[in-house]
C-alpha cells in the first residue's frame, strides 16, 4: 500500500504542493498508515466472525450489535480515527483523502459489517458542512466530523428503489420553521443501534408543493435525540435478514411526523445528498479492493500449506504432493486477483489525491484536470472493482476447494459480504450508464478522450506500454467514429446507449489497470519479482477482456 501510495503515485510531493498539507511528509504518513495497520489488526479484525455468526440482534424497535462492536466503535472515534481528512477547525485532523482511504480499505478488508457503521460518516460531513445552516452545523458538524455521532442516507422507498424521484415521503411545514416528516425508508444501514449516543438521519423527502420526479426532492435532517433529550419520532420498524453483512443492522424506518429541519434549498436535495452519496462510492470501490485483498490473503495462505499431487514442471516424483500454489491453475487464480488489487490500488489512490486538489489546489486548469479525473474513474472503480471482489472472491474460494465452502476458514464469508456492494451506492448498472451517458456521450466524449490522452502520456515504451497504447487508441476511435455518431443520429435508438454502457465501463476499467501496471512496472527497478507475476497475469489472463468488450460493443452498433 505504502509503495503505491508513496513511489508509484508520489503522493508525498503532490500532497505538499497544496496548502494545507506543506507538513503532511512522506515519514508522517507512513506513520498514519501504520497505526491505522495495528488498531484495525487488534481491535477490529478479532470482532469479524462474532459479527457474522452472532449478528446483530432486534427488539421492540431497538437493534444490539454483536459483543465487542461498541467497545471498538467508541475506541474508534476517540482515537480520531474518523476525523483524519476533516477540517481542524470541524475538530478534524486535517491529513489527506488518501489517509482516510487507505483506512477504510483496511477496515473493509478486516471487517466489512462493522464498518459499514463509520462508512457514510465522511459523506454526511461534507453533506451537512456544505449544504446545512449555520445553526445546525453549531449542533451536528463536530459531532459527525469527529464520529461522535454517526449518520445515515435516507433514500430508498419500497417501491422506489434506484428511481428516486418515485419518493413519496412527505414534508409538511410546521409554526416553528421545521418539517414534520411522515414516510417510510427501507434498506438504511445503521439506522439503529447501540454503537452511538445519537444518530443523524439525513432523509429526502418531498415538500406540499414540490413538482414530481428528482427535482421535488428535499433533503432534512432528523437525529434520533433533540438537544433537550427528547426522542424523535424515528422509529425502527425491523432489521433485514441478510444474505451477509450480519453485523450491520439494515433497518426499515418509519418517519410519523417526525420534525426535521431543511438542508439546503427546497427542491435541491439530490444535489445536496450527491455529496454524500459520491463520498460513498469511492469508499465502495474500496471496498471492493479490500475485500479482494482479504480473500487472496486466505487462498494464498492456504496454497503455501495444501499439499496435492505433483504439480507439472516442478520435478516432483510419482506419488510426491506438491504445494498446490505451484499448480498453474490456482497460480492463475491467485495471480490473477492480485493484478485487480495492485491496480486497484493505484486508482483508488490517485482519485483520493485528485479529490484533495480539487479542493485545494490554486490553479484552476489543474483543478479542472482532478475534476475530470475523479468524475470518470468514480464509477469505474465502485462498478468493477465490486464486481471483482465478489467474482475474485469466489475464484479465491475455489482454491481451498470444499474447505472453502464451510464457514471455519472464513472466505464464504468474503462472498456473501461482498456482494451487496455491487448493489448500493448506486448499481454497477447505473454506475455505467451514469459514466457512458452523462459523462462521456453528453459532451460528445471530449472528457473521456481528454482522459485517454493524458493516460497515454504517461505510458513508457515498452512492448506492455504498446498494447496498452494500442487499446486506448481504439476506444478512443470507437467512442470518436460510431458511438457518438450513432447516438446522436436522427433516429437513433434511445436505448441504444444502454445497450453499450456495461461493455464500456469494463472497456474503460481495462484501460485504467493497464496503465496502473505500467506505473507499477516503471516504478518496481530492482523490486521487479515481487511484481511480475501480477504484471504478467494482468496482460495474459485479466487485458484479453478488452477485446471482448470491444468486440461486443462493435456487434451492438452494428
Amino acid at each position: 500500500m505504502n509503495f503505491i501510495l508513496h513511489r508509484v503515485l508520489k503522493a508525498p510531493e503532490q500532497l505538499q504542493a497544496l496548502a494545507p498539507f506543506g507538513e503532511v511528509d512522506a515519514d508522517l504518513m507512513q506513520q498514519v498508515t501504520e497505526e491505522s495497520g495495528k488498531f484495525v489488526t487488534e481491535v477490529v479484525a478479532p470482532l469479524n466472525r462474532d459479527g457474522d455468526e452472532i449478528g446483530v440482534s432486534f427488539k421492540d424497535g431497538s437493534v444490539t450489535t454483536p459483543p465487542g462492536f461498541k467497545q471498538a466503535y467508541q475506541s474508534f472515534w476517540q482515537s480520531g480515527w474518523p476525523s483524519l481528512a476533516c477540517d481542524p477547525d470541524d475538530g478534524g485532523q486535517g491529513l489527506p483523502a488518501a489517509l482516510e482511504a487507505m483506512l477504510y480499505e483496511m477496515l473493509s478488508a478486516a471487517n466489512h459489517g462493522w464498518t459499514m457503521a463509520p462508512g457514510l460518516l465522511h459523506g454526511a460531513y461534507e453533506c451537512i458542512k456544505h449544504h446545512a445552516s449555520n445553526e445546525l452545523k453549531a449542533t451536528y458538524l463536530d459531532k459527525v466530523a469527529t464520529g461522535e455521532w454517526l449518520a445515515t442516507m435516507c433514500l430508498t422507498e419500497p417501491h422506489a428503489g434506484s428511481d428516486l424521484g418515485l419518493a413519496r415521503t412527505k414534508a409538511t411545514p410546521m409554526a416553528d420553521g421545521r418539517y414534520a416528516l411522515n414516510g417510510t425508508k427501507i434498506f438504511i444501514s445503521g439506522g439503529e443501534h447501540d454503537l452511538t449516543d445519537n444518530i443523524v438521519h439525513l432523509v429526502l423527502a418531498r415538500l406540499p408543493d414540490a413538482p414530481p420526479g428528482p427535482k421535488g426532492l428535499s433533503l432534512f435532517l432528523v437525529p434520533k435525540f433533540y438537544e433537550d433529550g427528547t426522542r424523535s419520532a424515528v422509529v425502527c420498524e425491523r432489521i433485514e435478514e441478510k444474505m451477509g453483512l450480519h453485523g450491520s443492522p439494515t433497518c426499515v424506518m418509519r418517519f410519523d411526523d417526525a420534525p426535521a429541519w431543511i438542508v439546503g434549498e427546497p427542491g435541491k436535495g439530490l444535489n445536496a445528498m450527491f455529496v454524500m452519496m459520491n463520498a460513498a462510492r469511492l469508499h465502495v470501490g474500496l471496498q471492493g479492493v479490500g475485500l479482494l485483498e482479504s480473500a487472496w490473503q486466505k487462498a494464498e495462505a492456504y496454497a503455501r500449506e495444501r499439499r496435492q499431487m505433483r504439480a507439472p514442471g516442478t520435478g516432483s516424483k510419482a506419488g510426491e504432493a506438491d504445494l498446490i500454489e505451484q499448480h498453474p491453475a490456482m497460480r492463475r487464480i491467485l495471480d490473477a486477483q492480485r493484478a485487480w488489487i495492485d491496480a486497484g490500488r493505484v486508482v483508488a489512490y490517485r482519485t483520493a489525491i485528485e479529490l484533495d486538489i480539487i479542493k485545494h489546489h490554486a490553479d484552476a486548469d489543474r483543478r479542472a484536470v482532478a475534476n475530470r479525473w475523479c468524475a470518470l474513474a468514480t464509477p469505474v472503480l465502485k462498478a468493477a472493482w465490486t464486481d471483482q471482489a465478489f467474482t475474485g472472491g469466489s475464484a479465491c474460494l475455489q482454491v481451498f476447494g470444499g474447505h472453502g465452502y464451510v464457514r471455519e476458514w472464513g472466505i464464504e464469508q468474503v462472498v456473501r459480504d461482498s456482494r451487496v456492494a455491487m448493489i448500493y451506492e448506486g448499481t454497477n448498472e447505473i454506475q455505467a450508464i451514469d459514466l457512458l451517458l452523462r459523462k462521456t456521450l453528453s459532451d460528445g466524449a471530449a472528457a473521456m478522450q481528454g482522459l485517454l490522452d493524458e493516460l497515454e502520456s504517461e505510458l513508457g515504451s515498452s512492448e506492455f506500454d504498446a498494447e496498452i497504447r494500442s487499446g486506448m487508441e481504439r476506444l478512443g476511435l470507437l467512442m470518436r467514429e460510431r458511438m457518438v455518431p450513432a447516438v446522436q443520429a436522427d433516429g437513433a435508438d434511445p436505448a441504444l446507449g444502454n445497450w453499450l454502457a456495461d461493455d464500456f465501463l469494463r472497456a474503460v476499467a481495462m484501460v485504467l489497470m493497464g496503465w496502473a501496471w505500467s506505473r507499477i512496472r516503471a516504478t518496481t527497478g530492482a523490486e521487479q519479482q515481487r511484481w511480475a507475476q501480477p504484471s504478467g497475469a494482468f496482460l495474459r489472463w485479466v487485458w484479453p477482456e478488452f477485446d471482448m468488450r470491444m468486440s461486443m460493443m462493435e456487434r451492438t452498433l452494428g
